[in-house]
């Protein structure tokens, strides 16, 4: 069961969060990272062998694993949890609301999401729940937005506010490392648990073309605001922008901005599975096995 909202910090306001989503959708919303999320979707899937269903698309702004999915052919029926969005009428679309999404225990036999667990509270709890959802032997395969991504922004907010205030406050999402990542899927009882993550160095005109862009991924603005936390001011703003071109511009005076993307995948336990072998139980020493691997490549 998911964590009270007692025992859970609250990071994030979710009216704030779905504003952010409705006015990036007015404005048409900048998705270049969720469709080459989809891509590797599919080929992540590629190597298992077997056609899914019924299946959850939990979170993905737009259903678009879902929409990924069925057009590959790997389901047979794919259901969609979070933001209504029109053009898909093969999914069922429900939101998302409150700590308890109301999955309907073992029903499926792959929940996909992609890049919503990064504006979640409770990820634990979050897990639990999709762990209780999947079926034995079921798949749970997610991208999110990792920790390293927008340290050069972090960095020249903080200084920038520092400078000025002479103190900062949380400006960007605490993104979940890909260490944590592998953690939290132990936790929620996955097994076979696996993390990766892929970063991106993508290149702006400048800081405020960077902050639109940001606007249009609707990841803005949703933090909650704590009591007592002054609002983000022009002055401030300005002088982070002035700290950006300085310290992480290219010889073009193109700025860098690094994305991290972090992949998780577990599966509901099965007796089919493979173990993990007990420690001290191995026949051969892996310093043996990798001199072997070694003498084959030279021979």
């Amino acid at each position: 069961m998911a964590s009270s909202d007692a025992e859970v910090p609250q990071l994030f306001d979710d009216v704030k969060a779905r504003m952010a989503i409705q006015r990036a959708a007015r404005q048409g919303a900048a998705t270049f990272l969720l469709e080459r999320a989809q891509l590797d979707l599919i080929e992540r899937l590629e190597p298992v062998l077997r056609e899914f269903g019924p299946a959850l698309d939990l979170g993905t702004p737009g259903g678009l694993f879902a929409t990924a999915l069925l057009k590959a052919g790997r389901v047979s029926h794919m259901e969609h949890l979070g933001e209504i969005h029109p053009g898909h009428p093969a999914i069922d679309y429900r939101k998302l609301n409150g700590p308890d999404l109301k999955l309907e225990a073992g029903r499926y036999s792959l929940i996909v999401s992609g890049l919503w667990l990064q504006r979640v509270n409770d990820v634990p709890g979050i897990l639990a729940q999709i762990r209780r959802a999947l079926k034995p032997d079921g798949l749970f395969l997610a991208a999110f937005i990792g920790g390293d991504s927008l340290n050069e922004l972090r960095d020249c907010l903080l200084t920038a506010e520092s400078e000025i205030t002479g103190s900062a406050a949380l400006r960007v999402f605490p993104f979940v490392d890909v260490r944590a990542a592998g953690q939290l899927l132990q936790r929620a009882g996955l097994a076979l648990p696996v993390t990766d993550s892929e970063k991106l160095t993508i290149r702006y005109g400048g800081f405020f073309a960077l902050a639109a862009e940001w606007r249009a991924m609707a990841s803005s603005a949703s933090l909650l605001r704590r009591p007592g936390t002054p609002p983000l001011t022009r002055a401030v703003l300005f002088r982070a922008a002035q700290l950006y071109a300085e310290r992480y511009a290219d010889a073009d005076e193109r700025l860098r901005a690094t994305m991290e993307i972090v992949w998780m995948s577990g599966w509901a336990p099965h007796e089919s599975q493979q173990k993990p072998m007990k420690p001290g139980s191995a026949k051969a020493k892996l310093a043996d096995a990798l001199a072997d691997i070694a003498q084959k490549k030279r021979d």
